[in-house]
């Protein structure tokens, strides 16, 4: 069994990432979403390992200081970050972990584990990425013009990420995305035992002791 692949997924508010990280679950059983820890409290329904790892400031804190998060940030005096731990496991299960987070974490991610593939999801204009924030109807006119200077902003860093998926067709871009990281997970360089393996099997062939 090969070793699963990271990816890593950011894109603008509106783009519909989480939309086309249900569909990717739901179609394909070989993917695990990550599970980030924080110090929040927990919502009603919400389970601790599932939505969350809930934990306390100190022992946050001292993750942080044993550096056994990928990346963390601190939001209205909450912590939020991703556990090494985690990810390795589900890696080493098989898995691919799927990982949403903003440019900055992203950066800091690929740092930490160079293999990791960097995803940014856009919708194909920026009329478009307007009209899907307007179609929600949830949020006032103030909010939908900070999220599209925050996505100005993003779009400064696009050209870091491995891989641009435009979401157009939701099920075309699932497709595309499950696509990339199979193609991914093929590369000689992440399969180094099994050529390893291969090699030395043909090696004993050529030997008589196969």
């Amino acid at each position: 069994m090969s070793k699963g692949v990271l990816a890593v997924v950011s894109g603008f508010s509106g783009a519909g990432k989480g939309t086309v990280m249900k569909k990717l679950l739901e179609s394909f059983d070989d993917y695990a979403l990550s599970v980030s820890v924080t110090t929040r409290k927990p919502r009603p329904g919400e389970v601790d390992g599932k939505d969350y790892f809930f934990r306390t400031k100190e022992e946050v804190e001292e993750m942080i200081a044993q550096d056994q998060l990928l990346e963390y940030a601190r939001y209205v005096d909450n912590y939020y970050g991703t556990p090494r731990s985690y990810v390795e496991e589900k890696l080493e299960e098989g898995k691919n972990v799927i990982l949403e987070i903003e440019i900055q974490g992203a950066m800091k991610i690929k740092e930490k584990i160079p293999e990791a593939v960097l995803i940014f999801v856009t919708p194909p204009s920026v009329e478009e990425l307007r009209r899907r924030l307007e179609g929600r109807g949830t949020e006032t006119q103030e909010v939908i013009e900070s999220r599209l200077s925050r996505a100005a902003e993003e779009a400064e860093g696009m050209e870091d990420y491995d891989y641009l998926l435009v979401n157009d067709d939701l099920e075309e871009c699932v497709n595309e995305l499950h696509r990339i990281i199979s193609s991914e997970r093929c590369k000689t360089q992440r399969n180094t035992e099994f050529i390893n393996r291969i090699q030395e099997e043909s090696r004993g062939l050529m030997k008589g002791d196969l």
